[in-house]
């Protein structure tokens, strides 16, 4: 996901992209922001967002596949991974052998889904998997001007053996350049149209 290395992770500061902010960071926590724009509206962001096999760098996962990626929308659902090729006949070392299902690992847990406005998910993300930690991921689609502005925000606390002030910019590295892949789709031409509603919150 965000690697199954620390040190590769680390790698990824340099694709951030300009709209990227390590809002704040302690010993035991850290809280991200990064923003984009694309020149469609909110739906059609939204399409894309919820196909990560699309868009997710598959250097960030833990199969080395973004087509094992998946993604239910709705709350109870999960940003989720198959482990192995799945292919009949194939054996991946240390993840499926002759007979075995495949493994699975949930990256995230959605518990809140506005469709094209607000997708929200818990979970410590990559390396922090194995830490107690508490993590939000909020993920806003908002109206701007004639297009769709898009906000990763991730909150992490609770880290123990990881200080979040020497990890936070390898993660807002790796979400930035995931952010920055998102926006870089080609989403289509339907243009945007603000219906009046309030952005998410």
């Amino acid at each position: 996901m965000l690697h199954r290395s620390v040190i590769l992770v680390v790698a990824a500061i340099v694709s951030a992209p300009a709209a990227a902010e390590v809002v704040s960071s302690s010993d035991s926590g850290f809280a991200l922001q990064s923003t984009a724009s694309v020149p469609v509206a909110p739906d059609v962001v939204w399409a894309d967002l919820v196909a990560p096999a699309k868009w997710w760098d598959p250097e960030h996962t833990w199969s080395g596949k973004a087509s094992n990626l998946y993604l239910d929308p709705q709350a109870t659902g999960c940003f989720c991974e198959l482990l192995g090729s799945g292919e009949p006949g194939s054996v991946d070392p240390g993840l499926v052998g002759p007979g075995r299902p495949r493994g699975s690992v949930e990256h995230l847990h959605i518990v809140h889904v506005l469709p094209g406005r607000l997708l929200r998910m818990t979970g410590g993300l990559g390396p922090l998997q194995s830490e107690p930690v508490g993590a939000v991921l909020t993920i806003a689609l908002e109206f701007a001007g004639e297009g769709t502005r898009i906000r990763f925000e991730y909150k992490v606390s609770g880290l123990v053996t990881i200080k979040g002030g020497d990890i936070a910019p390898a993660v807002d590295g790796v979400l930035s350049a995931q952010l920055a892949r998102l926006a870089a789709l080609p989403h289509g031409s339907a243009p945007a149209r603000d219906t009046g509603s309030e952005n998410p919150r």
